[in-house]
């Protein structure tokens, strides 16, 4: 799939996802363009050959002029602000967001009354790394991204979403933004909160636990090493579902450590962690191929289908 000629994006934040997004959309076919709060950011953008602005202003106007495609990927602290700039300078253009949390963005979207043209987006990739440098065109090739199916999407730019989703080599997930939420805090959010422990705990040991450490504790550890204030960006606004995952999770380990302190065992964790493991390795997705965007009941089908592990892997 190649991505219309004729069709724009607008990214607005040039980080990992966001420049990802641009040079994935570029190398696709489509004509897109940013723009970048920090000028150091935008500079190694350009010298990239990519069109990235410091100017929102005159960035969103160029949008508007051409219908484009709006994609919001800025840390949520800063969402409020830039949607003002949107409701300011592009009003009527979709727009989507790539953002770790669905709700919040939601909100905040309809608080500017720019709803009639959202779709919340999360693309479910990334590193450790974060800026522009760690940007790749083929970041999101197999990975599942989810696109918003919430009571009031409208089909038209529910499609253009996602087909940037699927031009950019991922999947198409339909959901809801708060099971999305509730779902990311468990296998996202959490698992940063659980590698931050572990290099705690680790290194409690002193350099000589660190230097016998391997690969369990390195790949335990390996989102640890993105930088705080992004890992506080992307688990804070989620904190309800986060939070509501932590207490299962510190279940878990209360009852293991108990078992362990009883009787010298760690109870069932292990056997129900080897099973969920495997559960995972061999979840298989499938295709959504009878609903189409404008269908009757189209929204709550996909929903329904996202649900029950169906992706969309084409629009036509």
């Amino acid at each position: 799939m190649t991505g219309d000629r004729n069709s724009a994006v607008c990214v607005l934040g040039t980080g990992l996802i966001g420049g990802s997004v641009l040079r994935a959309a570029v190398a696709t076919g489509y004509r897109a363009w940013a723009y970048n709060r920090s000028d150091v950011g935008a500079r190694a953008a350009r010298a990239d050959g990519f069109d990235v602005g410091t100017d929102i202003a005159a960035v969103l106007t160029r949008a508007a002029e051409h219908d484009a495609l709006i994609v919001l990927s800025v840390p949520m602290p800063a969402i409020d602000t830039v949607l003002s700039d949107v409701r300011t300078f592009a009003p009527d253009c979709a727009l989507t967001d790539v953002v770790s949390v669905k709700k919040p963005v939601h909100e905040a979207v309809h608080r500017q009354e720019l709803g009639a043209h959202y779709v919340g987006g999360h693309p479910m990739a990334g590193t450790a790394e974060s800026g522009w440098n760690a940007s790749s065109a083929d970041l999101f090739r197999g990975a599942a991204w989810a696109v918003g199916v919430d009571p009031g999407t409208r089909a038209e730019p529910w499609t253009r979403v996602a087909r940037l989703a699927l031009d950019c080599g991922a999947v198409v997930v339909p959901v809801l933004a708060a099971e999305h939420d509730r779902a990311v805090a468990r296998i996202s959010h959490l698992p940063h909160v659980l590698a931050e422990t572990l290099a705690v705990a680790g290194a409690a040991g002193g350099d000589l636990a660190l230097g016998l450490a391997a690969g369990s504790f390195r790949d335990g550890t390996r989102v640890a090493a993105t930088a705080p204030d992004l890992v506080r960006a992307i688990c804070e606004p989620n904190a309800a579902a986060l939070t509501e995952a932590l207490d299962d999770a510190l279940r878990l380990l209360e009852s293991a450590r108990d078992s362990l302190r009883s009787d010298g065992t760690l109870g069932e964790l292990i056997d129900a962690g080897y099973s969920e493991r495997d559960r995972y390795d061999t979840l298989r997705r499938w295709d959504i191929t009878d609903i189409r965007p404008g269908d009757e009941n189209w929204l709550e089908r996909l929903a329904a289908a996202g649900q029950r592990g169906g992706v969309l892997r084409t629009l036509d």
